[in-house]
């Protein structure tokens, strides 16, 4: 099958504005595929959320949706139209009104798409019981805890019967049980709706739950790969070390461990060491008369180890991207 989105040599600046959003982003997204846009803030994500919403028009580049043989667009603002039919937007800002019950919420939603009737109601029953809250219908939103209103967020972009649906960061002002309920009913949606899933987030998280990812950074795609596989690009573990003085640290390191290469980052010597629990007790020895080291840790690989090992810098905010008001109309 071709990928359901297809995105190429993708470009946006904003004005006033010296380094661009988006930087030649290219990629295909598969049908009924979880796919994951992660980075830092001020990375391009908001702004690929955006065009991808078909909020704004990219300045350069293209972007293709493949909805069914007879459905494919290429986005265009003659187009806007045709492919908000196939697609939902569920934003990171609740858009529920908490005065109206969870289903009234998801009446009011399918009157603005022009569902009425028995056929509604029926929409309304089982969107409602895919995210686990058919027991609820008739209960004002303003008594759901957060993890329940994200859920009839979902259940009311499902009511009409997306092929794809973008959610932006999710998770954010969840709990960790709401979190992962969350992403059960995500995998419930692609599992038995066959719906394509893009998901944009800065939270490592989050990020594993999905099946494969962008890695952005300064509005550039640096990676793309399924979590597993990023990580394994690293191999080795990931010794962390603390001093008060990290520069001299790293140049005392590499000046006694000439096949070591360590590096300062965010404050503290970073470095990949295959069987990273042999190598310690040597760099303590080394070290443990001169008051150097302060602690010691080993771990892992994590998507963060990828996103240093790919950028050189610690995953952390950028410059924010121009913020606006604009909403799917």
């Amino acid at each position: 099958m071709p990928p359901l989105l297809s995105i190429s040599n993708l470009s946006h600046r904003y004005p006033g504005r010296d380094a661009p959003a988006l930087a030649g982003v290219s990629l295909d997204v598969a049908p009924a595929e979880i796919f994951g846009f992660l980075g830092p803030n001020g990375s391009g994500k908001t702004t690929l959320f955006r065009i991808l919403s078909t909020l704004i028009t990219p300045q350069d580049g293209q972007v293709r949706f493949t909805f069914a043989p007879d459905a494919s667009f290429t986005l265009h603002p003659s187009s806007v139209s045709d492919i908000r039919r196939h697609i939902a937007v569920v934003f990171q800002s609740p858009s529920l009104d908490k005065q109206l019950t969870a289903a009234e919420n998801l009446r009011h939603h399918g009157h603005l798409y022009g569902l009425r009737g028995a056929e509604l109601e029926v929409r309304i029953d089982q969107m409602l019981a895919k995210v686990g809250l058919d027991h609820r219908p008739a209960e004002y939103v303003s008594r759901f805890s957060g993890g329940m209103r994200r859920r009839v967020e979902l259940a009311k972009g499902l009511l009409t019967t997306p092929r794809l649906l973008i959610l932006d960061e999710p998770s954010t002002g969840l709990d960790p049980a709401a979190r992962i309920d969350l992403w059960r009913h995500l995998r419930r949606v692609r599992d038995e709706d066959g719906v394509t899933i893009l998901v944009t987030t800065h939270l490592m998280d989050e990020a594993e739950h999905c099946d494969r990812l962008a890695v952005m950074d300064a509005g550039r795609l640096v990676a793309r790969d399924t979590p597993a596989a990023l990580k394994a690009r690293i191999g080795a573990d990931v010794i962390t070390l603390t001093a008060h003085d990290p520069a001299a640290l790293a140049a005392a390191v590499r000046e006694r461990f000439p096949d070591v290469t360590p590096e300062v980052i965010d404050g503290r010597v970073r470095i990949e060491r295959d069987r990273g629990h042999e190598f310690i007790p040597a760099l303590v020895e080394a070290f443990a008369d001169t008051g150097k080291i302060q602690s010691v840790s080993l771990g892992h690989p994590t998507l963060e180890d990828v996103f240093i090992r790919l950028t050189g810098h610690a995953f952390r905010d950028q410059t924010p991207e121009a913020q606006g008001t604009t909403r799917l109309k």
